[in-house]
C-alpha cells in the first residue's frame, strides 16, 4: 500500500542542488573504467554481492563536485536489465539534494508526481540518510537525497573503493550545470507545468524553432530552474523541419523520453578539452567559418581565439558576461547520451548564439549514421 505523507502547501526550493546522477548500464565495471580513464573520474565507493547486495553492482565515481553512480544488474531479468535493453546505457535517476526529503516528496506526489519509492531512512554505523523517488518523463526518475549528518563514504550500504581501482586521468570537471531532457511531440509544456507543480521550478528562458533551427531541422526548448539556481532542467521537444531532427533521432534510439545530455562545468575549458582529447574522448567539430565572426559577435574574451578554433570550443555572450562550451559525441554506440563541457564567465545563458553551429555539427554526425 502506498504510504501517504502530509504535503506542504508550497515548497522552498532555494537550497535544491544536484546530488548525483545514477546511470543504469550494461556493464558497470567497464563503464567505470571508461569514465575514469577518459572523462577523469575517480572511484569512490562500491555496492555489490560482497556488501550483501546480490543482484546488482554500483560504482560511485567523483570528480570535484560531480558525482555519478553506475549501476548494472547481475541477473538477466528485472527493471535494470529491461531498462538497458530498451534504452542502452542512460541516466535513470537525477538525484536532488534537499533538506527535507519527506516534505518535498509529499508535495510532489500531492501535485501529480507518480510515486516510485516512498521516503525511507537508511542507516549504518556512520549515520543515516533519507531517500525518496518519484517518476518523471519516460523511465527517468528523481531521487530526493537528504544526507543530514551522514559522514560515510557515500550512503549506507556502500563501502570505500581505493582510488586506484580504475586508472584515472582527471580533466578538471567541477560541477553539474544542467541536465537536458528530450520529450515527445507537444509534450514540453506539460512537463514544464509538471515541474512547476511538483518542485516549484520556474521558467528561466524559452527557445522556439526560430531560435533553434537549420536548413533541415528544428526543435523547441524551455529551461526550468529552482529559485536558487542550483537546479536547471532544459526540456526539448521536436519541431517540424525538412528532415529528422536530433530530438527525433534520440527518441527513436533511446526508446522514448529521457536525458539527452548532461552539462558539466569547468574552470578552464581549454585545459579540460585538451585533456579530454588526449584521453581519447570524441568531441564535435565546429564549422571553420564559425570563428571568422567570433570577435565581432562576442567582443573581448580572456581566452586565445586561436586555441578555441583549434579545439572547436564555442563562445556566446549575454548581458551578464560570456560562456564557452563544447559537446562530446555520444558516449556509447547508440546516438543518445552525450556531455556538454561549459565554462561560465558571468553568463547565465545556454549558448543561443551557438545553436546554428552546434546543429550543423550534429547534423553532420546524423548524416554519417544515415538518420538525417
Amino acid at each position: 500500500m502506498h504510504q501517504t505523507f502530509p504535503a506542504p502547501a508550497s515548497i522552498d526550493n532555494r537550497g535544491f542542488r544536484f546530488d548525483h546522477l545514477e546511470l543504469w548500464v550494461g556493464n558497470a565495471k567497464q563503464a567505470a573504467y571508461y569514465y575514469c580513464g577518459a572523462l577523469g573520474f575517480e572511484a569512490l565507493a562500491y555496492r555489490g554481492p560482497e556488501t550483501g547486495n546480490p543482484d546488482t553492482v554500483s560504482y560511485v565515481l567523483v570528480q570535484n563536485d560531480v558525482r555519478l553512480v553506475l549501476t548494472s544488474s547481475l541477473r538477466p531479468h528485472g527493471p535494470i536489465g529491461a531498462h538497458v535493453a530498451r534504452h542502452g546505457d542512460g541516466v535513470r535517476a537525477v538525484a536532488i539534494a534537499v533538506d527535507d526529503a519527506v516534505a518535498v516528496y509529499a508535495h510532489a506526489v500531492a501535485n501529480g508526481a507518480a510515486p516510485v519509492y516512498a521516503p525511507q531512512t537508511v542507516r549504518d554505523e556512520r549515520g543515516e540518510a533519507v531517500l525518496a523517488t518519484f517518476a518523471t518523463y519516460g523511465d527517468t526518475v528523481h531521487t530526493l537525497v537528504q544526507r543530514g549528518a551522514y559522514d560515510g563514504v557515500w550512503l549506507p550500504g556502500f563501502v570505500p573503493l581505493d582510488g586506484s581501482t580504475f586508472p584515472s586521468r582527471p580533466v578538471g570537471l567541477t560541477r553539474i550545470d544542467h541536465t537536458v531532457a528530450n520529450v515527445g511531440w507537444g509534450e514540453m509544456d506539460a512537463w514544464c507545468d509538471f515541474y512547476t507543480r511538483t518542485l516549484g521550478l520556474a521558467p528561466l528562458i524559452s527557445f522556439d524553432d526560430r531560435d533553434i533551427s537549420t536548413e533541415f531541422t528544428a526543435l523547441k526548448s524551455r529551461v526550468m530552474q529552482s529559485a536558487g539556481g542550483g537546479i536547471k532542467f532544459p526540456i526539448n521537444e521536436p519541431a517540424h523541419g525538412k528532415k529528422k531532427s536530433q530530438i527525433e533521432e534520440y527518441l527513436e534510439y533511446y526508446g522514448g523520453a529521457g536525458i539527452q545530455h548532461v552539462a558539466i562545468q569547468t574552470d578552464d575549458i581549454v585545459a579540460t578539452v585538451e585533456a579530454l582529447r588526449r584521453n581519447g574522448v570524441e568531441l564535435l567539430d565546429a564549422p571553420a567559418s564559425y570563428y571568422e565572426e567570433l570577435p565581432a559577435r562576442v567582443g573581448a574574451i580572456e581566452e586565445d581565439v586561436e586555441a578555441l578554433r583549434r579545439l572547436s570550443i564555442l563562445v556566446d555572450r549575454d548581458d551578464r558576461g560570456y560562456m564557452l562550451q563544447i559537446f562530446t559525441k555520444p558516449l556509447q554506440d547508440r546516438p543518445t547520451l552525450f556531455l556538454e563541457i561549459i565554462q561560465r564567465h558571468g553568463a547565465l545563458s545556454f549558448g543561443k548564439g551557438n545553436f546554428k553551429a552546434l546543429f550543423v555539427s550534429i547534423e553532420q554526425e546524423q548524416a554519417k549514421r544515415g538518420t538525417l
